[in-house]
């Protein structure tokens, strides 16, 4: 835990600094693909994901290094050679793991934040899962196994397969010449992550693009085709932490109002979408039958709302990255009760910015919470020791928050409303 907390630190800002740099190339090409309230839901979505990662809350049943006990049939040291085999067998594990959770209807739920986002940008691969709390496809990794390629060799490789992921996610770049025909290029993932009849379920490679070419998943991005991004049952909210059960919570209501046992226990493993016969009609889902013709959510915001949002998520990196920095200081348990109230912050701030009158609620129990984590400890978690002031600009910050919350509930948003009514 506290290595990989060391990575992100490393990382945040360098994905923070490429995020602008597309937002300015975008304002200075006049071709924004980035507007700020989509990029504050986008980086929330990352920040409760590494949380959960670097809190250890996932489960594998079966562990990579159990299975190099079992079946390696050479040990391999860890050098050039071992990590260029578990790159490559890292990726044939993604195509198929992404694959399926295109495919399969309970693989779905842990895969939806990523495609919710209904821009394409650098942010939006930040939209990283909360759901897929237990791993099942470790067998994938067997052909590593087999050669040996330590258990080390993998838990380095793996966060730096995923972090190669990040370039791609841009309108920006068109396509790329002879690299086409090797790598995962922005082109290839526009239409992954397009909602066109013509782009579905195509391009689940990561890294490598020949996986969709071996087995028939690849098309190219058409000329005549503009890609239109987003998922066909629309998330309608910027909260991450609620469309990451959004797709699951759907499952378990028609499961349970399936007439017959077979539909309640095959409906997790049947494509993804799959409902009970005419369960559309008789309990309707929001769903886009025609992409060039639907309304993107959330665009009318006020400039206030907007940039008090921008302010919330930089606040709470300060916040994660502490976490992120001192894992080994603040110990067991204090560091899920630290997570605890990095997820109900990013839950305050993101029901604010879906215009919910129930943001004041959360905004009012995360102050409480940080009350009684300071009136027990004395300080936040230690940083007392560095900075003699923090209990007090802490307790500050959140009281203003609670109160603008406040603010935007009762007046902004009637205002906002108003306008768009009258316009």
């Amino acid at each position: 835990m506290e290595e990989y907390g060391k990575i992100l630190i490393i990382a945040t800002p360098i994905f923070l600094v490429l995020i602008i740099i597309e937002k300015i190339y975008g304002i200075y090409k006049k071709d924004d693909t980035a507007p700020l309230i989509d990029s504050v839901s986008s980086i929330s979505s990352g920040i409760t994901n590494s949380v959960k990662d670097v809190l250890g809350l996932s489960l594998t049943f079966i562990s990579y290094e159990w299975i190099v006990s079992k079946i390696a049939i050479y040990h391999l040291e860890a050098n050039i050679l071992s990590y260029c085999i578990a790159f490559f067998v890292i990726d044939f594990y993604g195509y198929w793991s992404h694959r399926w959770a295109h495919q399969i209807n309970l693989f779905w739920n842990k895969h939806a934040i990523h495609h919710s986002s209904e821009e394409f940008n650098l942010a939006c691969a930040l939209r990283q899962p909360i759901a897929s709390l237990v791993n099942l496809f470790t067998f994938l990794l067997i052909p590593a196994a087999l050669l040996g390629v330590p258990a080390t060799v993998i838990a380095i490789t793996l966060p730096l397969h995923l972090f190669l992921q990040f370039w791609y996610h841009t309108k920006h770049i068109k396509k790329m010449g002879f690299v086409e025909y090797i790598l995962v290029t922005p082109s290839h993932h526009r239409v992954h992550h397009a909602i066109n009849p013509e782009y579905l379920d195509k391009n689940h490679s990561q890294i490598f693009i020949f996986w969709d070419k071996l087995f028939g998943t690849f098309q190219a991005e058409l000329k005549d085709v503009p890609p239109v991004f987003g998922i066909t049952r629309p998330a309608n909210t910027w909260n991450p932490i609620r469309i990451n059960f959004q797709h699951l919570s759907l499952l378990i209501k028609d499961a349970w109002r399936a007439e017959n046992w077979k539909d309640k226990l095959t409906i997790w493993f049947k494509p993804t979408g799959w409902r009970p016969e005419n369960f559309d009609e008789k309990y309707p889902v929001n769903k886009i039958d025609n992409v060039f013709d639907f309304e993107k959510y959330g665009t009318q915001n006020s400039q206030k709302l907007i940039y008090w949002s921008v302010t919330q998520v930089l606040i709470t990196l300060l916040f994660v990255t502490y976490l992120f920095d001192n894992i080994a200081k603040i110990g067991l348990p204090n560091i899920f009760i630290y997570g605890s109230f990095i997820f109900v912050t990013i839950y305050s701030y993101s029901e604010l910015m879906d215009k919910s009158k129930y943001a004041v609620f959360w905004e009012g129990l995360r102050l409480i919470i940080a009350i009684a984590i300071i009136a027990h400890y004395g300080d936040w978690f230690g940083l007392n020791h560095a900075f003699s002031m923090s209990n007090y600009i802490i307790l500050s910050y959140l009281s203003m928050s609670f109160l603008i919350a406040i603010y935007f509930v009762t007046i902004d948003f009637k205002t906002t409303q108003n306008q768009i009514i009258n316009s």
